[in-house]
């Protein structure tokens, strides 16, 4: 089964056109023809089932035969981490989250990142491939980039951590984080939070936290935080 993205889908629709690139794999990748039955999400926890009227691989139509709306995750997991240098570090994060199931992410920038640039376009794309593959209905929401600073004085939930690596008292996320409710976790850049931003994040009363004894990636780390928390939640 594919499945096949369109943002632009809701119960109101009965007719709809795909963009240019997606109607071409339609047509000419996977060879689908006038009458095939394709699944489509929105990224919004909707799955429709529509029929191809128009099998063009410029403008590929058709039209809805069903919807069905996904129950919603009983939590949300934010996760705010620090680009990496590599970008292809990062997008491999992206990737593997959208499979597992987050959110939503935010790129912080903070004192020792290596990278404060994204191709914002690029990882959207990333993210829709990977939401499609795993045949998933929800496109987690991928923000700007923002700085360090600025993330701290937003409003967040109640369950707010910070995984960096001082040899502060901490518990491990798993003792930490509680099934059902939304959670935000602080990951930083290969260099670490500096000492200022990790007292920041105290101040606005994130907890520390620790994903296990290995000195991890950005990435990885971020990813350990994902699973962990998915567990809880679906344990």
């Amino acid at each position: 089964m594919n499945y096949f993205y369109h943002p632009g889908l809701d119960t109101s629709v009965t007719q709809f056109s795909f963009p240019a690139e997606e109607s071409r794999h339609i047509v000419k990748v996977l060879r689908k023809n006038q009458g095939d039955t394709l699944q489509i999400t929105n990224g919004k926890g909707y799955l429709f089932s529509a029929e191809i009227t128009t099998a063009d691989p410029k403008r590929c139509s058709a039209k809805v035969l069903s919807s069905t709306k996904t129950i919603p995750p009983r939590s949300e997991l934010h996760l705010a981490v620090a680009p990496t240098k590599r970008l292809e570090r990062f997008q491999w994060f992206l990737e593997k989250a959208t499979e597992i199931g987050i959110s939503e992410i935010t790129p912080i920038l903070c004192r020792r990142s290596e990278r404060k640039k994204l191709s914002m376009d690029r990882l959207q794309r990333v993210m829709q491939e990977a939401m499609k593959q795993s045949l998933r209905t929800m496109l987690p929401r991928l923000n700007d980039p923002v700085p360090y600073e600025d993330f701290l004085r937003q409003e967040h939930g109640e369950l707010r951590f910070i995984a960096h690596c001082e040899r502060d008292e901490k518990l491990d996320l798993k003792r930490r984080v509680a099934a059902n409710r939304d959670v935000v976790i602080l990951i930083g850049p290969e260099g670490d939070f500096t000492r200022p931003e990790i007292d920041g994040a105290y101040e606005r009363g994130f907890l520390p936290v620790s994903l296990g004894e290995s000195r991890l990636r950005t990435e990885t780390a971020a990813l350990v935080a994902c699973v962990t928390v998915n567990l809880i939640n679906s344990g």
